[in-house]
């Protein structure tokens, strides 16, 4: 019979909660900086998770975290409205760039407290903390994939010549569910290649570990 570390999995879950919400929330901060109340109106413009959490992301998370097996939890979309926008093109891609970036400084933060804090800490706050930059960083490098509905995809079409990028946006619409489901349960060496790998090299110079 196989034993369950449920200190393991709770921590997980919870790391993966937080994470959530500080990205969804960076999502619905800048959209309605920019312009844009309908994360407002929506109630998404806020650090409570509930607000956050997609009931089928964290079901399939916590069957990943407890069974093992390959998969993704995802958190609620922030919905936004780029007629809302002074620059619609622009704009979409900083709130599409919010989301990463506020895992990104989320990690840096989490780093720099262990690294330059004076207090002591207990093995298992340390591990939870490193688990929280793993956790950011990786989030990070998986959402700035340009395939669609990842933020990556929003964040080139705003790269791209607005003729391309249309039919950039287009290609994805159709192709790019498909494609990053392949990429996470047919090809995951890849998808380690491209998460996996630079998430490892970045934590550990952020944690001071070499590599």
């Amino acid at each position: 019979m196989i034993q369950l570390d449920w200190n393991f999995i709770f921590m997980q879950i919870f790391a993966f909660v937080l994470c959530i919400t500080v990205h969804e929330f960076a999502h619905a901060i800048t959209a309605y900086r920019l312009g844009d109340p309908t994360p407002k109106r929506q109630g998404r413009v806020t650090l409570n998770p509930l607000d956050h959490l997609d009931p089928l992301g964290t079901l399939m998370l916590i069957l990943m975290v407890v069974t093992g097996a390959r998969g993704i939890g995802w958190g609620k979309a922030v919905q936004v409205n780029p007629a809302n926008f002074e620059h619609p093109r622009r704009d979409m891609m900083l709130v599409a760039a919010a989301g990463p970036f506020s895992n990104l400084l989320f990690a840096l933060l989490i780093a720099g407290a262990m690294r330059f804090t004076p207090l002591p800490m207990t093995p298992s706050l340390v591990e939870f903390l490193i688990f929280m930059v793993y956790m950011n960083i990786g989030l990070m490098f998986f959402n700035l994939i340009p395939i669609a509905p990842l933020d990556g995809s929003k964040i080139l079409a705003g790269l791209l010549p607005a003729e391309t990028a249309y039919r950039y946006e287009l290609a994805m619409f159709r192709f790019g569910p498909i494609l990053l489901l392949a990429l996470v349960f047919i090809v995951p060496g890849v998808l380690s290649t491209l998460v996996g790998l630079p998430t490892v090299i970045v934590v550990s110079r952020l944690l001071g570990t070499g590599l």
